[in-house]
């Protein structure tokens, strides 16, 4: 094994063989599509050539991140910007567009890992020389020191990898009462052991994610940690007034001689917040002044697709990258009524995928769904089509099942949605009112949205909402979207159906214990079609993430293991002098 680069072949060694075959090919332009598709031009391009050391580069953005304390931070956008630039992990991703973006690079650690016990035991050991912002060493036990808080139930959210299969993970609460886990060894300080209760031979792709990276235990300030946290990378903090203004200035300690991945182009990255999308796109668009040098964090509003696709100079700075992630209507299968196998089968006819798509920008960015997985999970690249349903729905079905479900009459309903998605709530709202299912609206910010839905107590029947891979495997996506054992009842992820079926559990521990990649794979995505036939959700769309750059903008590109999200390791300025001070 080559231990500097660490591809999909080889690191998911035979259990996983021919599915990151399929991932790989999946997460890749497809040739013949992207010739049609008007947004994908530069998709897997590096826009604006190598930038210049310097300058402030802004980030425009329309909310808060949701999270950036390392023990709670799952979501896509705020982990690549958060591992990217103020935290480093014990592995990371090389900064490459397309496929290559898929290959793990050691970042704390020395290597990728060290696997025994038949891949029951992992052991890293970290470089030597690393620092904090404040100049002293990062340790091993800091690293411990993070996992342990992410079992803390006053710290939720975040990624529970550590939860699902460190030894004695199951009952564990975080170390704020001076208990630590066992399975959690530091035998020396450059040193760390991870005992697992069962083979993850996909252990360094969990350790990418934000759960493995350090922090010290004198700057741990529980839930504040995340207006705060302390710089092992290339940047640190030097203000955040939340849902206004984030800026980041150098960390001097980080140096670049042992890490082989984040450039750290500019002096400064200031993230200005609260802005309305319109607003946001409508500036890039003419990137005029300070605005040459700034980037979007949201994805285009859909009004503003065809402004940018019309204008073939705008049109060369937008990043259209497959985010390999699935949307869907997440029912509440355990409160009436659709805790009734026919109310959630009448939504998922009921449902108008096409409306769908248009709402969110149209098909020159958006597919519709047709399986939970997206299709970077499935042999081929392409989602398969199990159920059977018109793209635009079958209300007379939708009907009939309400009928035999004794809802003949219809029913009301809520559902949330994020902001950003406010028109596709609207198209859900006017297809299930075909049907007779009549849905109010709650949109909530983009910051707040996964804390609100959540929150299993009071939370909406439905949630549109999605889930993105943290690497390809189905293993990390179906047990974290419909296993039922890890439910919270607040700072619940994934499963917001709260679907808790005893076969679909049964069936995901007996695929978790294959050896054979080729069955393991085939099995993943069987069960895909088994859990839709249940109808915890109803399939909704896959988007690629459509993001606009400045024109003094360099080094962009949308990283495939970051849903698409600009890969802030690498993005800079051409002429520094010329962005913000």
């Amino acid at each position: 094994m080559n231990k500097r680069t660490y591809t999909l072949a080889t690191a998911l060694v035979t259990t996983l063989a021919l599915g990151v075959t399929g991932c790989a090919d999946g997460k890749k332009s497809d040739g013949s599509r992207d010739r049609k598709n008007p947004a994908t031009s530069t998709n897997g391009s590096v826009l604006g050539g190598t930038p210049q050391k310097g300058g402030t580069l802004t980030v425009l953005s329309n909310q808060d991140f949701t999270h950036l304390d390392p023990a709670r931070n799952w979501v896509m956008p705020d982990m690549d910007f958060g591992t990217r630039l103020l935290y480093r992990t014990l592995v990371t991703y090389t900064a490459e567009p397309g496929a290559k973006g898929s290959e793990l690079v050691p970042d704390l650690a020395e290597d990728l890992g060290t696997p025994s016990n038949g891949a029951k035991t992992w052991t890293f050991r970290l470089k030597p020389g690393l620092k904090y912002e404040d100049g002293t060493p990062i340790t091993s036990k800091d690293v411990k020191h993070n996992v342990e808080r992410s079992f803390s139930p006053d710290l939720p959210g975040g990624p529970d990898y550590a939860a699902r299969y460190l030894v004695g993970g199951k009952d564990y609460r975080g170390p704020a009462e001076g208990k630590h886990l066992d399975s959690v060894k530091t035998p020396d300080d450059r040193t760390i052991v991870f005992e697992l209760h069962t083979p993850f031979a996909e252990f360094p792709f969990a350790a990418t994610l934000p759960t493995f990276a350090p922090v010290p235990p004198s700057r741990d300030k529980g839930p504040q940690y995340d207006s705060r946290p302390f710089s092992s990378g290339p940047y640190k903090v030097e203000t955040y007034a939340r849902d206004k203004q984030l800026v980041l200035v150098r960390n001097t300690h980080w140096d670049p001689k042992n890490d082989s991945v984040r450039k750290a182009y500019p002096d400064r990255i200031v993230v200005t917040m609260g802005l309305k999308g319109n607003q946001i796109d409508d500036r890039l668009i003419a990137s005029s002044g300070a605005d040459a040098s700034a980037v979007s964090w949201a994805q285009l509003r859909p009004e503003s697709i065809s402004k940018v696709l019309t204008k073939a100079d705008v049109k060369a700075r937008l990043l259209a990258e497959s985010s390999s992630c699935t949307e869907m209507v997440q029912m509440h299968t355990g409160r009436a009524p659709f805790d009734d196998l026919k109310v959630r089968q009448a939504v998922q006819y009921a449902l108008d995928r096409e409306a769908i798509v248009t709402a969110a920008g149209g098909p020159a960015v958006v597919d519709a769904s047709t399986a939970a997985m997206p299709g970077a999970l499935f042999t081929g690249g392409k989602q398969p089509d199990t159920l059977k349903i018109p793209l635009s729905g079958d209300v007379e079905k939708a009907k009939q099942l309400l009928k035999e479900a004794g809802k003949a009459d219809g029913f009301s309903t809520r559902l949330t949605v994020s902001m950003n998605d406010k028109r596709i709530g609207e198209a859900i709202q006017e297809s299930l009112g075909r049907a007779g299912i009549k849905v109010t609206i709650e949109t909530v910010d983009p910051s707040a949205f996964y804390d609100t839905i959540g929150d299993t107590k009071s939370r909406t029947d439905l949630v549109y909402t999605g889930w993105c891979p943290d690497y390809p495997s189905g293993s990390t996506f179906l047990p974290f979207v419909f296993d039922g054992r890890f439910i919270k009842v607040k700072g619940n992820t994934g499963n917001h159906s709260l679907f808790k079926d005893d076969a679909t559990m049964k069936r995901m521990d007996e695929i978790a214990a294959m050896s054979d990649g080729a069955q393991a794979n085939k099995a993943w995505q069987d069960l895909d079609g088994q859990i839709l036939a249940k109808a915890p959700v109803a399939p909704g769309a896959s988007k690629r993430r459509t993001l606009l750059i400045g024109t003094n903008v360099a080094g962009a590109f949308g990283h495939t293991s970051w849903s698409g999200q600009l890969d802030y390791a690498t993005v800079g300025l051409k002429d520094p002098s010329k962005s913000a001070n």
